[in-house]
């Protein structure tokens, strides 16, 4: 049994997109929306980049220390005692989540203080959180 190929509106779309379309549903397919949304879409090296930085925050502890950090600022040791983690492997979790802007820092004397770098990464957090906390349908 062959597929059925999605109804187009000419013939030099129809080569194009014979190519290119697989749909296993015969409908009409608005070539000029596929493309649109094919110039539209994250670039190759942006998905990346996302990829990388979603890769980094699917660590249990770098996302406990990120929500101590939405709670507020906070030193190494701080954070090491809240996550019960030793200073060294807080400060190693640390430096992954300042390689991907996720969290910046300030000195006052001796002592490093971090925070989440700017809102974007407070929202991002507390809607992941809110959208885990939702009933599941």
């Amino acid at each position: 049994m062959s597929n059925p190929k999605p109804v187009l509106s000419t013939s030099a779309d129809a080569v194009q997109a014979s190519e290119s379309l697989n749909c296993d549903v015969q409908h009409p397919v608005n070539l000029e929306q596929v493309r649109q949304l094919h110039r539209e879409i994250l670039s190759q090296e942006k998905a990346q980049r996302m990829a990388e930085f979603f890769g980094l925050l699917g660590d249990a502890n770098r996302l406990r220390i990120v929500s101590a950090l939405a709670m507020q600022e906070l030193c190494v040791c701080d954070l090491a005692a809240i996550v019960k983690m030793s200073e060294s492997a807080v400060s190693h979790q640390l430096r992954a989540l300042r390689s991907i802007r996720l969290v910046g820092y300030r000195k006052q004397g001796r002592n490093v203080f971090y925070r989440l770098k700017d809102s974007h990464v407070l929202n991002l957090y507390r809607e992941v959180a809110e959208h885990l906390d939702e009933p599941e349908d």
